[in-house]
């Protein structure tokens, strides 16, 4: 069972149309629908099962720019502009702080690795340096193991996932969106070769735009329409502690495990080097996409049988019940993989005695939309006027999705876009440019 998620009220009556319908209810959909319905587009949300409910709500909590594929930079620098003002966007804490956040380095080759990453960030790297000594045990009061040196970013932070999407969907509400909870898209429908409306399981609605942000179920949605989209789901988990006194402020990660302090005065630890992918017929559909990302990744990726037949992304799944896949699968809530989390957290152990003895209250796993270069699309699609993906963040949707919402509402308007969308452009997955994975998912 994923974390419990912040409540958002359902929206009202499904309207016969719409100026822009958002398909998906995590951090990025309502990102989008608070930015337009703010420049008073008329926007419906449609979310399948509640929002926030999958990956926007079982993230780490990491709100990063360090350590970012250079292409994501110019975003997440807006991104963390627009998360020290969120509280007042929104008009609630959605627990985001300034706590700053650690690479540690077990060795020469970790520390010559993040160097290289402060060179390649150029301007962006602002405040991100290599510390060590007193100054990094400053940073991890309690631990008992020295790392060799760490990249440290001040500026980075920390939200509450849980929080976080919900808050800024009752924002958008409350500037005139209407979200429509339990309202699966079954179909999105055209007529001469552009986007005329969406069916739910509610009935249609009559839309020249429709902007499809729906994580790891989007690769589905748009190959209903003859859009190849190459994505795959992964399967990261995660664990919370209960609060305890005397551990480090922020966040960090390096081998063998991952944590940040969460407003509760708990952790949110995981095992940041391996996660799961499940066989499906995608990952044969797409295996030529991902063979650069998967010769690089690996070793942190394990493979599993999946449901090949009769799961979500099967092909041909259950036809038990009545409704479509998406109705019949409201929330994607796989099992967490135990063993990697028990492993994380006796880690932190070792290096934060104080850690030992406190209890786990949760653990849970998530799907991540990982794409073959793991940066985001974010891009309306141009042999479909009408459509546009804001999809396929591979792990980082979090931290980036205010400003991402606010560069899809850009591209929708056709106002001055926040930043060069260029490297987001859906086509690149279909004009042969070559997968340049800088970062893992």
């Amino acid at each position: 069972m994923g974390p419990p998620v912040d409540p958002v009220p359902a929206g009202d009556i499904q309207p016969d149309s719409a100026d822009v319908v958002i398909v998906g209810g995590g951090i990025i959909g309502v990102s989008t629908a608070l930015f337009l319905a703010r420049r008073g587009v008329s926007v419906v949300l449609c979310e399948k099962g509640h929002i926030a409910g999958e990956q926007s709500s079982r993230n780490w909590g990491w709100c990063r720019r360090m350590g970012r594929d250079p292409r994501e930079l110019p975003l997440i620098v807006e991104a963390l502009r627009m998360w020290g003002g969120m509280d007042e966007l929104v008009g609630e804490d959605v627990g985001f702080r300034r706590t700053g956040i650690l690479y540690l380095c077990q060795d020469e080759s970790d520390v010559e690795h993040h160097t290289d990453w402060v060179k390649s960030a150029g301007e962006y790297a602002l405040d991100s340096h290599m510390i060590e000594g007193r100054a990094l045990a400053e940073l991890m009061p309690g631990a008992q193991k020295t790392f060799r040196a760490a990249l440290h970013t001040p500026s980075d932070g920390r939200a509450e996932p849980q929080k976080a999407a919900p808050a800024i969907a009752r924002a958008a509400q409350r500037a005139g969106a209407r979200i429509l909870l339990r309202c699966a898209v079954r179909e999105v429908e055209t007529e001469g070769g552009r986007i005329s409306g969406v069916v739910t399981e509610k009935g249609t609605i009559r839309t020249s735009m429709v902007v499809v942000a729906g994580g790891a179920w989007s690769s589905r949605l748009c190959r209903q329409l003859g859009i190849r989209l190459p994505q795959l789901a992964v399967r990261s988990s995660v664990l919370r502690t209960a609060p305890v006194e005397g551990g480090p402020d922020g966040a960090a990660w390096t081998e063998g495990f991952a944590y940040r302090k969460r407003l509760d005065g708990g952790y949110t630890i995981a095992n940041g080097m391996i996660s799961y992918h499940h066989l499906i017929p995608d990952s044969f559909r797409y295996f030529a996409d991902f063979l650069p990302i998967l010769s690089r990744e690996w070793r942190s990726v394990g493979l599993r049988f999946g449901d090949f037949v009769g799961g979500p992304w099967g092909l041909a799944p259950s036809l038990e019940g009545e409704g479509s896949v998406y109705e019949r699968h409201r929330t994607l809530d796989p099992a967490p993989a135990t063993g990697p989390l028990d492993e994380a957290r006796a880690n932190m152990e070792k290096v934060f005695p104080v850690m030992k003895g406190v209890p786990t209250v949760q653990q849970w796993a998530g799907f991540i939309d990982a794409t073959p270069d793991a940066i985001p699309v974010i891009a309306p699609v141009k042999s479909l006027p009408g459509l546009v993906l804001a999809t396929g963040f591979s792990g980082h949707g979090f931290g980036i999705g205010p400003a991402a919402g606010h560069l899809v509402a850009d591209l929708v308007t056709n106002d001055t876009p926040l930043v060069d969308p260029q490297a987001f452009r859906y086509e690149r997955f279909i004009d042969g440019t070559k997968h340049r994975p800088t970062t893992g998912v």
